[in-house]
């Protein structure tokens, strides 16, 4: 009788250290996947592709199934209007945009028209800012803009490796530059994202690196009047490595953001 109260209480004990070492064991596996970033780069890809893999991404990153991501990519020509789109922003007819190859898409994001094309560097981060398993109408309003301005710095950050100079523009979002004419501030990358009920943040940003300027003038870019748009290789006067610039900018990423970034 004595031997097996023994047996019983030893056998407790050992099915208990067993559960708090899968307790820790799951601890250690979640916070390394919060800590690590995975970085895929899929070059040109169709916007609607790109979109249908945030969301099975997302999905899973919710629910600790999948690393927080960082998408890299570039874009056949494509026109998206955001949540506060505008049509008459769209000024090319529909004959124009057949002619030039030209997709239009509305999406969920914040903003309005944009332009993603080739030669342009699109990101889109898949972070969780909230706990897992949090549900909410909406992120807290000081999270959203945090995260917002750490993509800018993340930009300036990268611009500033290849010797130009970014900011913010009080009031709007995105980066700047003084162009080189020195006359009227020209955009050089746009900001538009999203955060699901569940905490994680969808869309992102794109940068000019060697885009063709032309198709920017099918549109008003983000619906503001006089806005001009500017490239990395115009302001630099020559051709800019697209991986060049997406090495530079994974480690910026990671560096502004504190993660461990994780080519996959």
């Amino acid at each position: 009788m004595i031997l097996k109260k023994c047996q019983k209480k030893i056998y407790a004990r050992l099915f208990g250290w067993v559960a708090l070492g899968v307790d820790l064991m799951l601890k250690f596996l979640r916070e390394t996947m919060h800590r690590q970033c995975e970085v895929q780069r899929l070059g040109l890809m169709p916007y609607q592709q790109a979109w249908d893999l945030q969301n099975a991404l997302a999905e899973k990153i919710a629910v600790g199934e999948q690393p927080e991501t960082l998408l890299l990519l570039e874009h056949p020509h494509t026109y998206t209007f955001g949540r506060r789109g505008k049509e008459e922003n769209l000024l090319w007819t529909e004959n124009q945009l057949q002619s030039r190859g030209v997709d239009v898409v509305w999406v969920d994001r914040g903003g309005d028209i944009t332009y993603h094309g080739p030669g342009q560097l699109v990101g889109y981060p898949l972070l969780q800012l909230a706990p897992i398993g949090w549900q909410g109408s909406r992120l807290p309003q000081a999270d959203y803009v945090g995260y917002i301005r750490t993509l800018e710095k993340v930009l300036i950050a990268t611009l500033s490796v290849f010797g130009i100079t970014g900011f913010r523009a009080e009031g709007k979002t995105g980066v700047w530059v003084h162009p080189k004419d020195g006359i009227d501030l020209k955009k050089i990358a746009s900001i538009g994202v999203k955060v699901d009920s569940k905490g994680v943040t969808r869309h992102g940003f794109a940068l000019n690196v060697d885009t063709d300027m032309s198709f920017w003038a099918g549109i008003i870019p983000c619906g503001l009047d006089g806005v001009g748009m500017t490239s990395m290789s115009d302001q630099l006067s020559m051709l800019v490595d697209m991986d060049a610039v997406l090495d530079v900018l994974v480690e910026q990423f990671g560096a502004a953001f504190h993660k461990e970034m994780v080519n996959v």
